[in-house]
């Protein structure tokens, strides 16, 4: 008997009571076909030397459980009274082959810049072994399509993940993204032994996809979104870039040039007529203009009181101190440590020592914490500035004229501690803490 899955079959079994007494036969179908098999009728009663036909019914499931090919089918005959005298007739039922191959790309979309990994899951739902082959296509030469492994061989009920790597032949520099779409197609050869022509002929035989009513090859769609490297929007954050480059190099920089040059200009200016102011008297007076203060020069060009100095000195009213001040100077840099508590006021200071005059030209305030608070710095009786420690980590100051301090006066900085900062190390200070470094130039005073 041949039947194919999904289908039905029958054929019939003739049961006779060679007996000498009524007999009652159960019939039952034992075997690998038992459970899609039934005989009607199951149980039957016979005179003796009669008979009766009873019809086997074959109907296998299309279904991967039931394998292509001979299944031994065996019917047992129970005889009631005489149990003893059972009956096994056997035979051989053939199911033919049946193909169906489940296909689904996963996902059917991707984004990138040159390439993007597909996954295909294959599974034979057919009840013979099949050698699965894929491929994939695409209108043009866009994309190369490559399968890992591109063959695999299922047998009935098995699965399989494939995977699939798309690849686009360039990139996209600049520009709106570009769809490629490809197609991705499964065909299977069945296995076939001697006298089954028919599975050796199934080359190619109908791929179903993911919803099981393909009749044919049927090609999986997917598509490859491929982006550019660069997007659109950094084409406009360049493009202005290079205007503001522009715009600085053509308009913003002259004008910067032009402003430092006439401040420096303005200063060179302002020293000079400050010199000159120094300078319009004779050092020596009117009546000893070769001479200093004093009313002759000794044999080392200074004058009787020392201040005064020979044709080859200099005068007790000009000279480099300036105004007040002492010849020559030495550059000096003093730095006040300031510390606090929370809530607290401090103050740290430096002193002009006696008989030197400190023209400071810098000054650099660190708040190196980020704490918060007020900082006031002062010169001697005048305040010079306040500032917020919220607002700056270091704040410098510099002045083309010396701000003078004089002996015995001190340069301070006073701090009020409103919140301690949080330094490098990560852990929030006790307590506020600032650097003030004051420098210029520490000169002597004329007496």
């Amino acid at each position: 008997m041949t039947v194919s899955p999904g289908g039905t079959a029958t054929t019939t079994l003739t049961v006779r009571n060679d007996g000498d007494i009524v007999e009652a036969y159960t019939l039952e179908v034992v075997g690998d076909c038992a459970a899609w098999t039934t005989v009607e009728p199951a149980r039957v009663s016979l005179y003796p030397g009669t008979s009766e036909t009873v019809t086997l019914t074959f109907a296998p499931p299309r279904s991967h459980e039931v394998r292509a090919g001979e299944t031994p089918l065996a019917v047992r005959v129970l005889p009631a009274e005489r149990p003893e005298s059972v009956v096994v007739p056997e035979s051989t039922v053939t199911v033919e082959p049946f193909h169906e191959l489940r296909t689904e790309l996963e996902p059917r979309r991707r984004r990138g810049w040159l390439g993007a990994r597909f996954r295909t899951a294959v599974q034979n739902k057919g009840n013979t072994p099949v050698d699965v082959a894929l491929a994939g296509r695409q209108d043009g030469e866009d994309l190369r399509l490559a399968f890992t492994p591109d063959k695999k061989r299922l047998e009935p009920g098995e699965s399989a993940e494939i995977a699939l790597k798309v690849r686009a032949r360039k990139l996209i520099w600049f520009g709106e993204p570009v769809t490629w779409p490809f197609e991705v197609l499964a065909t299977e050869s069945a296995e076939g032994g001697e006298g089954d022509a028919e599975s050796k002929a199934a080359a190619a035989v109908a791929v179903v996809a993911d919803d099981g009513q393909g009749a044919g090859p049927e090609p999986l769609p997917g598509e490859f979104a491929q982006i550019p490297v660069l997007p659109k929007w950094l084409l406009i954050v360049l493009a202005a870039l290079l205007a503001l480059l522009l715009a600085w190099f053509a308009l913003v920089r002259p004008a910067v040039q032009s402003t430092a040059e006439q401040a420096g200009a303005k200063a060179a200016q302002e020293e000079t007529e400050r010199g000159k102011e120094q300078g319009s008297t004779p050092p020596g007076g009117a009546e000893n203009p070769a001479g200093g203060q004093g009313q002759g020069a000794g044999p080392d060009g200074t004058g009787p009181d020392g201040t005064g100095s020979g044709p080859g000195g200099t005068g007790g009213g000009g000279g480099t101190g300036g105004i007040g001040g002492g010849g020559g100077g030495e550059q000096a840099s003093r730095t006040i440590d300031v510390k606090t508590r929370a809530g607290g006021t401090a103050e740290g200071a430096y002193k002009v020592p006696a008989g030197k005059v400190f023209r400071v030209t810098d000054v650099v305030v660190a708040n190196f914490q980020g704490d918060e608070g007020l900082v006031t710095i002062s010169f001697g009786e005048n305040k010079i500035t306040t500032i917020a420690l919220e607002t700056f980590r270091n704040q410098d100051y510099h002045w083309v004229t010396p701000i003078q301090v004089p002996e015995n006066a001190t340069v301070t900085a006073s701090v009020t501690c409103a919140k301690p900062g949080t330094p490098a190390t990560g852990t929030q200070a006790s307590g506020c803490h600032q650097v003030l470094n004051v420098s210029g130039v520490l000169s002597d005073l004329a007496r």
